[in-house]
């Protein structure tokens, strides 16, 4: 892909370097929270290496209904619901609802698939570590981090291979911590830091909650 960054040679590579600048939160004995499905082989790393509880949290982004791959918000599977005011003119109220609506849809589908309808763990008085292949816009990631505001987690920990500067810099204002490995000063895309980039399926994020069964 022209103009393609590169950073990380595959979800694997970016986990296993995330999980070792993420070291130190190992004594706390945290919960690692991967954000499906890309950000689920990069918590599996992470997850691995501090030896600690991992599981996939379903948040979902709101799809302009002409431009799937913008979004004008995102909601996590509690409702929690964030929004981009600025984004939602010129949408009508019907159409924000419908598209809400079929969103929880597809987060219960991911639940009963992916999860095998088990609920998140407790996550009370506890560090949270969020994980996703990558932050663009952010939305996602704030409605994780209000989730586990509501679930009343100790610490929110944002971790990602990378991110935009100014993604960074918001979401620094609601976590507790945000450890990003990489900020490029163009970044547009997820795709541009990865060699080998490729729309994660079901079966690879089954493969992988089965190995952390096994464990």
């Amino acid at each position: 892909m022209p103009g393609r960054i590169a950073m990380f040679k595959d979800r694997e590579d970016a986990g296993r370097k995330l999980a070792q600048a993420l070291t130190s939160f190992k004594a706390d004995k945290p919960v690692v929270l991967a954000i499906p499905r890309g950000g689920v082989a990069v918590g599996y790393q992470v997850a691995e290496h501090l030896e600690c509880g991992f599981a996939i949290i379903v948040v979902r982004k709101l799809p302009f209904p002409d431009n799937p791959e913008a979004g004008f918000g995102a909601i996590a599977e509690d409702g929690s619901t964030y929004l981009v005011d600025r984004a939602m003119r010129g949408l009508s109220g019907h159409t924000i609802d419908r598209i809400i609506s079929e969103q929880k849809r597809e987060i219960a589908r991911r639940i009963a698939v992916l999860r095998d309808g088990k609920p998140l763990p407790n996550i009370h008085d506890r560090t949270v570590i969020l994980v996703d292949d990558g932050i663009a816009m952010g939305s996602t990631m704030r409605a994780a981090i209000s989730l586990c505001r509501n679930k009343k987690a100790k610490v929110v920990v944002v971790a990602s291979p990378v991110a935009g500067p100014s993604v960074v810099a918001d979401l620094e204002e609601i976590a507790d911590h945000v450890i990003i490995l990489e900020t490029p000063a163009f970044f547009r895309a997820v795709a541009q830091a990865y060699a080998n980039w490729y729309d994660v399926p079901d079966r690879e994020v089954l493969e992988l909650m089965t190995r952390v069964e096994r464990r």
